[in-house]
């Protein structure tokens, strides 16, 4: 596939006749607006779906400062979970695979080593029944189950890996949380959100997550978690690497009928970014200042997937040990401009509550963030030992059509676009 020069040239010009009516400078100046005028608190249909956990601002230390601070704790804990993404098959199975895992800092190999592993079925024949209980294998260090899904008519894929990712991780957390003294870091959300997010899809996802167990009981595992910590007074927190909510951004689109934000991650960077002066040649332009993290001060929300958890809801009828608003969502937003990439930072608010715990989790944080110029070290080896490279998914696929004594369901694009060897 090849694109020529004219056809490039073709295309520039093209883009040349898209017209911003509104520029960069008024974007940022309507973020301020909203930053400044909206969010103490967020109103939507009279509910308020966030709003400053304490003082509503926004703060800056230097990189270098940040990188040199002492840890607030002394040792952190990373979970992860990843998979092979969904695979169907010719005989009609639908499933993925899901591998969770633990790291260290400082560092602990046995805890490196173990695993939780979780295939999740889906199968049209009425007959079959792949529950199945935990076994051990490795030595012990690694246990793993076969979950049968929820029969649906669409969405298998969506049903499958979601629950083979979120089983993975809330099972292999409550597995290890007693090794946790300190502070535990999940890479990702603190909660299930592609689970939560089927209460606001197509109705048979929204039914399945109301009248059936299986997911539910995968939320359980999460709730559960919290409890756990915080009957050990030992925090927890979700570190997001690519934060994709929109409550705010659908909010003010909603009420202000505009809003030119991509997500509410867009609408950060714009609040956070800090800009210089600078006299060009072409005349004066705003050059970005990379020698800080800049960051906001914390909020609860209850919009989106967070609303589930959220003392405006029920939490699916679990039942819980703490008073509902010790589950709510609070957030802060990091933003790195060597980067220019933006991190949310989250935490169930039970370990938020306490000022100096907060401000404990946030500096535990923007250590990492500076010293690694990315997701701290924790995140980064637990993703690291969680994710499913290429080469073993291709072998995993191989060796489950031989078990099953068919093939993979390909499609031209699978070819095509070499998605299989």
């Amino acid at each position: 596939m090849t694109l020529d020069p004219v056809h490039f040239e073709g295309i520039t010009r093209l883009a040349g006749r898209i017209r911003q009516d509104v520029d960069a400078s008024d974007h940022r100046a309507f973020a301020q607006e909203v930053w400044a005028d909206w969010l103490d608190p967020l109103r939507l249909d009279g509910d308020v779906v966030l709003e400053p956990l304490d003082e509503h601002r926004r703060r800056m230390m230097p990189v270098d400062e940040a990188a040199l601070q002492p840890d607030r704790f002394e040792t952190r804990h990373g979970l992860d979970s990843g998979t092979i993404n969904p695979t169907t098959f010719k005989n009609g199975v639908v499933l993925d695979v899901a591998q969770a895992a633990m790291s260290a800092v400082p560092s602990d190999l046995d805890l490196h080593r173990g695993r939780t592993t979780v295939m999740t079925v889906h199968t049209n024949d009425a007959m079959a029944d792949l529950n199945g209980e935990w076994t051990m294998f490795d030595e012990g260090y690694t246990r793993g189950r076969v979950l049968h899904a929820p029969r649906v008519d669409r969405y298998e894929t969506a049903v499958v890996h979601d629950l083979a990712l979120f089983l993975a991780e809330s099972s292999h957390a409550l597995e290890n949380a007693e090794v946790v003294s300190d502070l535990l870091v999940m890479d990702g959300p603190v909660y299930p959100k592609g689970l939560l997010n089927w209460a606001n899809r197509e109705p048979e996802l929204r039914d399945l997550l109301a009248e059936d167990e299986r997911p539910r009981d995968v939320i359980e595992n999460y709730i559960r978690l919290v409890e756990s910590f915080a009957d050990r007074d030992v925090p927890l927190c979700g570190f997001v690497k690519t934060p994709i909510t929109r409550a705010i951004t659908r909010t003010v689109r909603r009420q202000r009928g505009n809003a030119p934000w991509v997500n509410d991650a867009a609408f950060f960077s714009q609040v956070l970014e800090r800009r210089e002066r600078v006299d060009g040649e072409d005349g004066v332009e705003y050059d970005r200042v990379t020698d800080a993290l800049t960051f906001t001060s914390w909020f609860v929300s209850r919009g989106g997937a967070d609303y589930e958890l959220s003392t405006l809801s029920d939490a699916f009828g679990i039942d819980r040990e703490l008073p509902p608003e010790a589950y709510e969502v609070t957030f802060c937003v990091v933003y790195d401009p060597r980067t220019d990439v933006v991190y949310r930072l989250e935490a169930p608010a039970v370990f938020t509550a306490d000022a100096e715990q907060r401000e404990a989790i946030t500096m535990q944080a923007l250590k990492g963030v500076a010293v690694e110029k990315g997701p701290p070290m924790a995140v980064a080896k637990a993703d690291g030992l969680a994710q499913i490279g290429r080469a073993e998914t291709d072998a995993l696929r191989e060796a489950l059509e031989r078990a099953f004594d068919t093939e993979a369901d390909t499609t031209y694009d699978d070819e095509r676009w070499g998605l299989l060897e």
